[in-house]
């Protein structure tokens, strides 16, 4: 059990909303008062599972510009993570997360605590875990993911997974968490040896603040608040 702290922020200065609805201003509100009535992230996430689930189910509100594939992006392969909401104090995201047909994310991990959802396509999802001990991951479960599909990320527990696109179509999940999570620096996690390096993945359609700046990335701590 774990309270509603946030994990990890990055303050920006763009607009909340990329994609500015009515739907996506009700849905973010549900969400900001659930987590303002404090008690434990369960506690939190099951008071803002119904409207999520909703936002799973209709297939309207989401337009197809934010389906699509990306041909630049920070996790490569046409994978693309497209904004649709970031709180300015960096305390909470909604984006989706495309990939396309047969194609896999690094092994990430997101730091942050939240829902994630198939909205559209079906995904195999491998999980991860640090051995104990050591920054290397090794391989914990695996999970097939259909559309429609949600689940709660309640770091430091299966929160570094590897995503691969099953379906014939370009997968896409609706990630909402609590951080900034373009814009932070995360791990991604070599292939081969498990072993982690800086990772920012960034969004395609917004930029992060520091963008153009030229600092070394610094190596994000592997413990959590908890």
């Amino acid at each position: 059990m774990c309270d509603t702290q946030h994990l990890l922020h990055s303050h920006h200065h763009g607009p909340e909303f990329i994609l500015d609805t009515p739907v996506m201003r009700d849905f973010i509100a549900e969400v900001k008062a659930a987590i303002a009535a404090g008690g434990t992230v369960e506690e939190a996430i099951e008071r803002f599972k119904p409207a999520f689930s909703a936002l799973m189910e209709d297939p309207t509100w989401l337009p197809e510009e934010y389906m699509t594939d990306a041909v630049e992006s920070g996790m490569g392969g046409g994978i693309g993570q497209w904004a649709l909401y970031r709180a300015q104090d960096g305390s909470l995201c909604l984006f989706s997360l495309v990939v396309p047909p047969g194609k896999s994310t690094p092994i990430h991990d997101h730091l942050a605590w939240g829902l994630i959802g198939l909205y559209r396509g079906t995904q195999d999802e491998d999980v991860y875990a640090h051995e104990a001990g050591h920054e290397h991951v090794h391989l914990k479960s695996s999970n097939k993911i259909e559309e429609g599909g949600f689940f709660a990320l309640i770091p430091p527990d299966d929160d570094i997974h590897q995503i691969t696109t099953t379906s014939d179509v370009t997968s896409v999940s609706l990630h909402l968490l609590t951080n900034d999570t373009g814009c932070i620096w995360r791990h991604r996690f070599d292939q081969e040896t498990g072993l982690p390096s800086p990772f920012r993945s960034g969004y395609v359609n917004a930029e992060c603040d520091d963008d153009h700046e030229h600092d070394h990335p610094h190596d994000p701590a592997h413990s959590h608040s908890h």
